[in-house]
């Protein structure tokens, strides 16, 4: 049965859109300088020139070297189906050159519907592959070796690398090296009989300028007029969506969930979330789904236990914190002890407990692991004189405070005052 609500429809489409990565990065295909365009020209140029390249996709976890790379073999395969074969390893399972040789002599042998013989030794496979290159190379069909996690393959004697590069020296071989890395020195890993039959060509890969965070937030959130849905419902909520990107509120979200990880694919799960929370009565996304977004995809744990603690337990933090103020040497429960009744002393306090109870609540903490034991020794000693720290940051204790509907009024000051 359809789905008739125009607010479900968009957001399925929306959720399919932000679950494709060829989607989202097509936006930056067209342009002359793009990672997408440099790359397909050094892989096309080796399907129509016959010739052999090697390349490096560098760049932190999450910018999309991975995903451009498949959006350029997938636009390849359909421009020239029957002249490439695409071998893919990672280095996370075949960095042993063994392995590794025997995964690409698996895989040609698919391709080409040939018997894989698992008995194979290594010199064996090493001499089957070199066969295969030099009868792609005469039949003009160009192998693309992808190779993830490339710099766990630097690691021991770099046999298959060297195997590989030298093969590709051959006039008669036609094969491209792809290696993907988080790790921008991956070259530099490379021995120097390795490095000397590498082509050098790296592409770097950045977190999303401002500028392409505005490209990618409207063209994975605007609704085509082509959908199907309304065209009315259609520009009612692309107008709210631009009104919301515009506004100052939503870029104070940006900036904090850009300021904690600016990968496209932190934003892709944030932008997910958001559709997840859009209210399908209205069919619209609004800044408060945003908000929400942010705060399901920055959980912090110690902020949520803080939400659980009763007020005497608030008070103890406190006390550490102001303790930490003046670099008090040995913080311990007698020390804790000290500062809450030299608080309650100072103003009057309502909230004040009797020893006993308070020993339970710094128990408790502990328990939480909101403050810990300094170390594991004097297990003989009480917890009374044992040193703790607190392991809640001081930020992070004003911002529990702010967010705890009971929290007394003292607590603030106290803290804000710290001695």
């Amino acid at each position: 049965m359809g789905v008739e609500n125009p607010g479900e429809q968009a957001q399925v489409l929306l959720r399919t859109r932000l679950c494709n990565p060829n989607f989202i990065f097509t936006i930056f295909s067209d342009s002359p300088d793009s990672n997408y365009s440099k790359l397909k020209y050094i892989m096309s140029s080796s399907v129509t020139e016959a010739c052999n390249n090697s390349a490096l996709l560098l760049g932190p976890r999450g910018c999309g070297k991975v995903a451009i790379l498949e959006m350029v073999m997938k636009d390849l395969l359909q421009e020239y189906p029957d002249m490439i074969c695409v071998i893919k390893l990672n280095g996370l399972l075949h960095s042993e050159d063994n392995c590794a040789l025997k995964e690409i002599a698996r895989q040609l042998c698919i391709e080409n519907q040939l018997v894989f013989s698992k008995m194979a030794s290594f010199d064996d496979n090493s001499q089957f592959v070199i066969a295969m290159l030099r009868e792609c190379g005469l039949a003009h069909k160009t192998i693309i070796f992808v190779l993830d996690e490339f710099d766990l393959f630097t690691q021991g004697k770099q046999r298959l690398l060297y195997s590989l590069l030298d093969a590709m020296q051959s006039v008669t071989s036609q094969a491209v090296v792809v290696g993907v890395s988080c790790r921008l020195d991956a070259d530099q890993l490379l021995e120097k009989r390795v490095r000397s039959r590498f082509s050098h060509r790296k592409l770097l890969f950045l977190p999303p300028s401002q500028e392409d965070l505005q490209k990618i937030l409207q063209h994975a959130l605007l609704l085509p007029t082509e959908s199907g849905l309304a065209p009315q419902y259609v520009a009612a909520s692309n107008k709210k969506l631009l009104n919301t990107l515009s506004d100052d509120k939503f870029k104070d979200i940006i900036e904090s969930l850009c300021h904690s990880d600016s990968t496209y694919n932190h934003l892709l799960r944030f932008l997910f979330a958001a559709v997840c929370h859009m209210d399908t009565k209205s069919g619209f996304l609004s800044l408060d789904n945003f908000k929400t977004a942010l705060s399901s995809i920055q959980r912090q744990p110690k902020l949520e236990a803080l939400q659980d603690c009763s007020i005497l337990e608030l008070y103890i933090l406190v006390c550490l914190r102001r303790l930490e103020v003046k670099e008090q040497e040995t913080t311990n429960f007698n020390s804790v002890m000290k500062e809450y009744k030299s608080v309650h002393d100072s103003f009057q306090t309502t909230d004040y407990y009797a020893r006993t109870v308070c020993l339970r609540a710094f128990e408790h903490l502990l328990q939480r692991q909101l403050i810990s034991l300094v170390d594991n020794r004097g297990h003989s000693q009480s917890v009374e004189f044992r040193p703790v720290r607190l392991l809640i940051s001081s930020h992070e204790l004003h911002q529990g405070l702010k967010s705890y509907r009971s929290c007394p009024a003292i607590l603030h000051k106290l803290l804000d005052r710290g001695v």
